[in-house]
């Protein structure tokens, strides 16, 4: 258990308050200061110190209304701990509706950062120093590249026995046991000793409700199996998620107009077609072919493509028809709900 006070940037906030301060991130070249937004509540009792990130990549934008949802919580005044909620991390990148910052540089390949470093540097160091170090936990929010959709999956490092612990609480069916990438947030979390999960679903600059819904729901389930929140009284399937064993990238053979035969969440054999590229006027047409029996966790949605770019991400499980049906079970769930409470 930790104190629930904590001070962000010279303000300090105690048991029973909420707040929100803003990170410095220095000027514009308009000369017009720019800051990061930083949501802190502090529950009545002490307990874990839950960050909550999104827009590490400015064009990922679920995340950022997954966090105005769990912000705005009645149950968050059941709060056990520390909550920190960081809407956009990359405000640079949010601006210009890109992943990166105005250097060109991916800020999650930029951790732990340095105060004398690039901007992408400088950015993180701020992030490390004020937030990361100060924290117990943390689940950060991600979408698929522009022009790419994920399926709503956790990627962790499972050989860690607390963040494996929480990534099955999220509550989604698929699990990849994700390698920790050098430069990242969950690299430099990571050797603070501190237990991450990533959450990936939907695609770059468009919001995904089944995927922001199954994101607030993730995290409360985490908050709860972290003793931050109460038990839930409402009575839900529960998801048992299954754990990839590996995944790779089905790429384009040539370029040219891409057509899908296949969708999101979707079991595939070794040989299936799973789309097909032909030249604009279907004079020549390339087929897709699946390498091997998987899920289609990840999938190209531009139909114009060159050779080499990746098409469709493709996860081995040990019973792929078993995934299917929770993925389908999961979804129906979701799109159930919609049909019930279509606006938050």
């Amino acid at each position: 258990m930790q104190a629930n006070s904590i001070t962000v940037n010279g303000t300090t906030v105690i048991a029973g308050q909420r707040e929100t301060i803003d990170l410095p991130l220095g000027s514009l070249y308009t000369h017009a200061p720019l800051s990061m937004p930083v949501h802190v509540i502090c529950g009545k009792r002490p307990g874990p110190r839950l960050f909550i990130s999104a827009a590490i990549h400015g064009d990922e934008l679920n995340g950022v209304e997954i966090i105005r949802r769990l912000i705005k919580d009645k149950v968050l005044k059941r709060l056990q701990g520390t909550l920190v909620a960081i809407p956009v991390v990359n405000v640079h990148g949010l601006l210009h509706q890109s992943r990166y910052l105005p250097d060109r540089r991916d800020l999650n390949r930029s951790f732990p950062g340095s105060d004398r470093g690039s901007l992408a540097a400088r950015v993180a160091n701020i992030f490390m120093q004020e937030i990361v170090s100060q924290c117990s936990h943390g689940i950060d929010i991600h979408t698929g590249a522009i022009h790419r959709s994920n399926l709503p999956q956790i990627r962790a490092n499972l050989d860690d026995d607390e963040t494996a612990r929480l990534a099955h609480a999220f509550g989604v069916p698929v699990i990849l046991n994700s390698n920790i990438r050098d430069g990242s947030l969950r690299e430099a979390s990571a050797e603070l000793g501190l237990p991450m999960l990533l959450y990936e679903a939907g695609e770059a600059l468009r919001f995904d409700e089944v995927a922001i819904r199954a994101g607030v729901r993730g995290i409360k389930n985490v908050m709860r199996e972290l003793d931050m929140l109460p038990p839930s009284r409402r009575k839900r399937k529960e998801t048992n998620p299954v754990v990839a064993r590996s995944s790779s990238w089905v790429r384009a053979s040539d370029s040219g107009v891409f057509r899908s035969i296949v969708e999101l969440g979707k079991r595939v054999e070794k040989g299936r077609v799973l789309g097909v590229i032909s030249d604009p006027f279907g004079e020549t047409e390339f087929e897709i072919k699946a390498a091997f029996e998987g899920i289609i966790i990840g999938c190209n949605r531009l139909p114009l493509v060159n050779e080499g770019d990746a098409l469709f991400h493709l996860a081995r499980f040990r019973a792929a028809t078993d995934v299917e049906e929770k993925i389908d079970e999961f979804q129906e769930d979701y799109h159930e709900e919609l049909l019930d409470s279509p606006v938050i």
